[in-house]
């Protein structure tokens, strides 16, 4: 929990100097923006990659995988590496020309890691003695249970959560269980249609549930800290998060967690349309997929080769499956 609040705090001063310069005296700033789920194993890659480049301070920024393209894309900040949770945003939101420029903010990217999807709690949670793989959806509903997730409209986690619940409608002959844990806390209650075997559930343009039970923030790295404090009794989260800072979790089938590769066509029976306009032109649906993380350099990036050596760096370490990292690929659930 220490090492957590250590990184909130990195989290907000890096966020808070992020229009600084680099430091005239010689120090070179590489700027990396990774998805939340990434904060920890970067923090571990910059203290390592720093001690071996005395004159680099790695200046790391977490958002949601959505946000982090976004700093890039719509708020047209220079970045030197991009690291997100799906690696379906990268073309979907950076194969597209820079402004004044011939360029796309990239082309290309390298996946690299995955993950699962698991319900993440601590021992004082309500009902912690009795939840279960086969009863998490009973417990969740019960009443005075507050349960979390990211915001879907930012974060990858977010609408994986979304996915994730709706999976399970068909893993436990529930047809009512997506109304009762997320969708009927909402005013109105969230649309889902189904047409063709595909599912897809609408957001609204702003995520705002309309009761206590359900809580949500833009990345499911904020989670955590009101997890602990008991804010909020449960969290859907990445297993590597979890282990990462020492939560219980409970773990769900692989019909569901969106951890195989080989239930990929499973998986893309459930859709999530965004409600942002403003993802009109790139793509409003995300589909269920396997878990993939993915890592590029923009076009623009300040120190391009510099990015090249970090990048390398990280993609080497996550081979290795240290713990609090996502598996690398063919490593997953």
């Amino acid at each position: 929990m220490i090492r957590f609040a250590g990184l909130v705090v990195l989290l907000l001063i890096t966020v808070a100097l992020s229009g600084c310069t680099g430091d005239p005296g010689g120090v070179t700033e590489l700027k990396v923006l990774p998805a939340g789920s990434l904060l920890i194993p970067f923090e571990e890659a910059e203290e390592e990659f720093e001690a071996l480049h005395p004159g680099v301070d790695v200046q790391l920024e977490g958002h949601g995988s959505i946000q982090v393209i976004r700093q890039v894309t719509d708020l047209h900040r220079a970045a030197d590496v991009v690291a997100v949770a799906d690696e379906s945003l990268i073309p979907d939101m950076m194969y597209r020309r820079m402004e004044d420029s011939e360029e796309n903010y990239t082309d290309w990217y390298i996946p690299f890691a995955t993950n699962e999807m698991v319900i993440a709690y601590t021992p004082t949670s309500r009902y912690a003695g009795e939840i279960t793989s086969e009863n998490w959806y009973e417990i969740l509903d019960r009443p005075g249970v507050r349960t979390g997730f990211s915001n879907p409209m930012l974060d990858a986690a977010g609408y994986r959560t979304l996915m994730v619940v709706q999976l399970a409608e068909s893993e436990y002959g529930n047809e009512t269980l997506f109304a009762s844990l997320i969708g009927n806390h909402f005013d109105p209650p969230l649309e889902v249609t189904t047409d063709g075997g595909v599912t897809t559930i609408h957001l609204p343009q702003i995520m705002k549930p309309s009761d206590q039970e359900l809580v949500i923030r833009d990345g499911s790295i904020y989670l955590i800290s009101l997890l602990q404090a008991g804010g909020i009794d449960y969290a859907f989260e990445y297993r590597s998060v979890a282990d990462a800072v020492g939560l219980e979790w409970i773990p769900l089938p692989e019909s569901i967690n969106l951890g195989s590769s080989d239930l990929e066509q499973e998986y893309s029976k459930v859709k999530v349309e965004l409600g942002f306009q403003r993802f009109s032109s790139i793509g409003k649906e995300r589909t269920g997929r396997h878990i993939v993380y993915a890592i590029t350099i923009p076009a623009n990036a300040p120190h391009p080769e510099l990015a090249e050596e970090f990048m390398n760096y990280v993609l080497g370490q996550a081979g290795k499956g240290r713990p609090g990292w996502p598996p690398p690929l063919g490593q997953g659930s």
